[in-house]
């Protein structure tokens, strides 16, 4: 029962709404994206504040457990609609493994300037939610931002700036918003009279639509995490194939948790677990995409492999 094509070409932009970019770039075809966040329709956030971290803060220290002096990390994350359908996980592992403090604010459809203050009305992101706002507010340790790079039409703060009609602006606006969002996080933290905290770039993993540009936007995080003394979590690692960091793959072979835990092995009989639904080409996760933007419902292993990613990082640095 095939929809007209049409039809399929409006349900594909719908698809791209949440984080991508319909341009193909040269001579590359674009696959046909299944319907996703509506562009009309931005994130419906809210700030994931559990009510077991405002019961841990009135706690008193456990002093007879010396092994267990490493402080808690307090844990900012920011971001377009892969950190909307990630959040909860990425939050389950960050108090679990780490015992952290975790508030996070993404929307859906938008990119780094979404976040930069002084925007106006030209962003998706309400003042209340601005990364400096937060940073001034929460005092994180890390702020974690994972962000597609969304910059076709939409996103109004971009200007109309698109990679398939500019690759060279848009890659220089792209480092140019890394960089002005860095300075403003440095910024808001002195001025609450706190310490920096750590920036957590996270890495994409391969975009079928426009392959060489996720490579290059990842080379923006590297190199602006390398300018601020910064981190980089090569999340998009653990959802490309092992022969190949930008090469996209619908499933991959389950990993030893994934083998352990069976519910996040898909295709157990073959030892592979699905990273997409058929047809939706960005998301990760395995329950149907809807008009309004929500943290994801269902297990998926996609997310689970890039939350865990994130929680190693910020572990690896604690530690």
């Amino acid at each position: 029962m095939r929809r007209t094509w049409c039809v399929g070409l409006l349900l594909g932009a719908a698809l791209l709404a949440g984080c991508g970019d319909p341009g193909s770039g040269g001579n590359e075809a674009a696959p046909p994206s299944a319907p996703g966040d509506t562009a009309s329709t931005p994130s419906q956030t809210t700030r994931q504040r559990p009510e077991a971290d405002r019961q841990d803060k009135r706690k008193a220290p456990d002093r007879d457990a010396p092994a267990r002096k490493r402080p808690r990390p307090t844990v900012l994350y920011l971001g377009d609609s892969l950190a909307m359908e990630n959040q909860d996980v990425l939050g389950s592992l960050l108090r679990d493994q780490l015992g952290a403090r975790y508030t996070s604010a993404p929307y859906s459809g938008t990119t780094l300037c979404d976040y930069l203050e002084a925007t106006g009305e030209d962003s998706l992101v309400p003042d209340k939610d601005k990364a400096a706002t937060l940073v001034r507010e929460l005092r994180p340790d890390y702020v974690v931002l994972q962000f597609w790079g969304n910059a076709w039409g939409y996103t109004p703060c971009m200007k109309g700036v698109t990679y398939d009609k500019a690759r060279d602006t848009y890659l220089s606006r792209y480092a140019a918003d890394a960089r002005e969002l860095a300075d403003q996080i440095t910024d808001a933290a002195r001025d609450a009279g706190g310490k920096r905290p750590k920036v957590v770039w996270v890495s994409q993993g391969p975009d079928p639509i426009t392959p060489d540009r996720v490579r290059q936007v990842n080379g923006i995080y590297r190199q602006q995490a390398a300018a601020t003394g910064d981190l980089v979590s090569d999340a998009g690692k653990s959802v490309s194939p092992a022969s190949g960091r930008y090469t996209w793959a619908e499933k991959l072979p389950c990993t030893a948790y994934e083998r352990a835990h069976p519910e996040y092995c898909t295709e157990r009989e073959s030892g592979r677990t699905a990273l997409h639904r058929p047809k939706d080409y960005l998301h990760f996760c395995m329950a149907p995409t809807t008009a309004k933007s929500r943290p994801c419902p269902v297990r998926s292993p996609g997310i689970r492999r890039i939350a865990q990613a994130v929680t190693d990082t910020i572990r690896a640095h604690t530690h």
